[in-house]
């Protein structure tokens, strides 16, 4: 029985590819431990070792390492260089004259890894092991094919009793870089485990390939995460014995136990595992010279990783401090540096989570104070503009003209209040969403009408003013009902702060009838400040006719126009609020999103009027709750629409009316400021106990 070994190393390229320093010295530190009678136990003379060769010199070489075998022999073929693929994902072995052309590989300066397929499978020899430490070098169990060119397993490609192949990456991975060492990573833990015994894990005097692998590995990826090494055995090819190993030395069972503790304690040795390990120390005999050189080498490869954790959070710091959020060509510069320091995504998402975390809270805040700003900055325009439209009409009011004007003129007081803006935040590094409502101070008129009995009606002064009715064509879930957009002018009016409520309506539900008669209890969901519902058109028409005649004032329902008008408040976005909406502010379906929003609480019945906060005219439960009646007749869209706000009456013989601002139990697009639907105005049923309304009054105000 002949133990045979090849070795080629190849540091030197004169067409382009980067040198490698390190792999001929990883020859010379493999041919050193297997020439070793206490190691390897390769005799001199059956070491073939080529440094920098050419293509032939290897292509021979590999021949002569396989012919003429017998099925005892051992063989070993060791590789250190560039591994290259070629355009259909094969391996070839680098040379020193190995070139690129057009960035792709002449396959002539560089030997196939089918050329040593072809003399693996040639030989009679049934132990064969093959160690390949360059890129790529995972390939060899894809990239290869047989005699007849036709893709197959690893199985099929390696097929052999007693076949082994140790790779070092399985890509394009950075396998030479090691710090502190003049060998490659990979190479530097096969030769550590077989020089210090560390490889022999069951404690038998011999390191088998497997072993060895499994030894090589765990140091690799302890030190460069990134890396992948792989190991293929084919029949008996991991009980291979490659070496020995001193059996009772007591270097090498500290060693394995103090491997072990390091493992399991991440490189950082607690303090129980330290006292552990001094009396395993004392129990061998061993002295503190040599353990501590022990514990220095088997913590280098976590050291090694926790600098190149240290160098990536030092320049993601430093990128951060120039500029954030980080730009593209940052982002791509940042990217790079983790591939050249064989970092995986989870070795720096904690690092990325300590340093970007207050980066982006503060970020965050620098943008909610802009914000703020850009808001208030718009808030005291809109209010000069509307406080300019107001003394517009005060004056024009004031002026005899020929149309004929309500006689009667309304005292007002003014109430304070807080109205509300939402902004939808993500989370750190893109992880969850929350809604972050800002409040804002506003100020309005209004006057109270005494029903009776303690019960008031509030009805607030809106200003007059020109918007865009309707919605546009890139606002989130429109229907074409909310279409074409047009420019209405609304003169000032009166709205009721809330929905009628149900001690509203019982108030003017006992005064004498116009035309029909109201229940004085209608609602399914009771509660004297619930809205009124499971009231229908006609019944809301007929209370603001009893209530006109109690107070001498003209109330009516709505036009389309002034609702919208009303519920955006100046605004443009879907909701007086912003661009979504939140249970926080609005009752609707809680069970259902709108745009970036979140889920939120399903109520499932009608709140009491003003638990959210209003919209900057004042307005409470303009979005959900009920729908509210409008005075218009349903039209399926807004062509030939009035523009002065008016109500929309072309034929007094249809039944459906308008309705606006959605309901509790609704979608929340249905509560979008746009949105309208449509009902018969005399059909009271069980669907009716989402319908209710609000009043307006149109007359003057001092």
């Amino acid at each position: 029985m002949a133990k045979v070994a090849l070795l080629i190393g190849v540091s030197e390229y004169k067409h382009g590819l980067n040198p490698l320093p390190s792999a001929v010295k990883d020859v010379e530190a493999m041919q050193r431990i297997l020439a070793n009678p206490e190691m390897g136990n390769f005799a001199e003379a059956d070491i073939k070792v080529l440094k920098n060769p050419q293509p032939d010199d290897i292509a021979y070489a590999i021949y002569h390492l396989f012919a003429d075998r017998q099925k005892d022999d051992l063989l070993l073929f060791y590789f250190s260089g560039h591994g290259i693929k070629d355009d259909r994902g094969k391996l070839y072995l680098s040379s020193c004259g190995t070139k690129k052309q057009n960035g792709k590989l002449v396959t002539p300066s560089a030997v196939a890894a089918s050329v040593l397929h072809d003399n693996m499978n040639d030989s009679r020899s049934q132990r064969q092991v093959i160690i390949l430490d360059c890129c790529f070098s995972g390939a060899i169990a894809q990239g290869m094919s047989v005699k007849d060119d036709g893709s197959v397993n690893v199985q099929e490609q390696l097929g052999g009793k007693g076949r082994a192949i140790l790779t070092s990456s399985t890509s394009m991975q950075y396998s030479f870089e090691q710090e502190g060492s003049e060998l490659s990573i990979y190479t530097r833990y096969l030769v550590e485990g077989i020089e210090k015994g560390a490889a022999d894990k069951d404690g038998d005097g011999w390191i088998s390939v497997d072993e060895l692998h499994e030894y090589a590995s765990s140091k690799v990826q302890e030190a460069s995460p990134a890396m992948t090494p792989e190991f293929y055995p084919v029949k008996d090819g991991s009980k291979i014995l490659l070496a020995k190993s001193p059996k009772d030395d007591p270097k090498v069972k500290y060693r394995k136990e103090f491997d072990n503790i390091a493992l399991e304690d991440e490189g950082e040795i607690s303090s129980a595992n330290r006292f552990y390990l001094n009396e395993v120390r004392n129990n061998l005999g061993l002295s503190d010279e040599d353990a501590n050189a022990i514990e220095f080498e088997v913590l280098e490869p976590y050291r090694q990783r926790q600098e190149k954790l240290q160098r990536y959070q030092q320049a993601l710091s430093e990128v951060i401090q120039e500029q954030f959020p980080i730009s593209k060509n940052n982002r791509n510069g940042l990217q790079r540096l983790q591939t050249l320091l064989n970092l995986r995504d989870e070795d720096i998402a904690p690092i990325k989570q300590r340093v970007l975390a207050p980066k982006q809270a503060e970020y965050e805040r620098q943008q909610q104070k802009a914000e703020r700003l850009h808001q208030e900055q718009e808030r005291a325009e809109y209010q000069r503009q509307q406080a300019e439209l107001q003394k517009q009409r005060e004056r024009e009011l004031s002026t005899p003209i020929s149309q004929p004007q309500s006689p009667l003129r309304i005292q007002t007081q003014s109430f304070e209040f807080d109205t509300a803006t939402i902004t939808v935040k993500s989370g750190l590094f893109g992880l969850g969403k929350t809604c972050e409502i800002n409040r804002h101070r506003g100020r309005a008129e209004f006057f109270r009408e005494d029903l009776g009995n303690y019960v008031v009606l509030e009805m607030v002064a809106i200003p007059g003013g020109k918007f865009l009715m309707g919605s546009p064509e890139n606002e989130l879930e429109r229907l074409d009902r909310e279409s074409p957009q047009h420019t209405v002018t609304v003169q000032p009016f009166f709205m009721g702060k809330f929905p009628v409520t149900q001690a509203q309506w019982a108030a003017v539900a006992v005064l004498e009838k116009v035309k029909i008669d109201l229940e004085l209890d209608p609602s399914k969901f009771k509660g004297a400040n619930r809205p009124v519902e499971r009231v229908s058109w006609n019944h809301a028409i007929e209370f603001c006719a009893r209530l006109s005649n109690k107070t001498g004032k003209s109330y009516r329902l709505p036009s389309e126009a002034e609702s919208e008008y009303a519920c955006r408040a100046g605004t443009t976005t879907p909701f007086y609020f912003g661009e979504t909406i939140t249970t926080d502010l609005a009752n609707y379906n809680g069970n259902h999103t709108y745009g970036s929003g979140i889920k939120g609480q399903y109520r499932e019945q009608t709140t009491d009027v003003g638990i959210f906060p209003p919209n900057p005219f004042g307005l409470f439960d303009m979005h959900g709750n009920i729908w509210e009646w409008c005075q218009d007749e349903w039209h399926q869209n807004y062509n030939e629409a009035p523009s002065d706000g008016s109500v929309w009456v072309t034929d007094n013989d249809n039944p459906f009316k308008c309705l606006r601002g959605g309901s509790w139990i609704l979608l929340p697009r249905l509560c979008r400021s746009a949105s309208r639907v449509d009902y018969d105005r005399a059909v009271r049923d069980n669907f009716y106990y989402n319908f209710g309304f609000r009043v307006v009054c149109a007359v003057g105000r001092t």
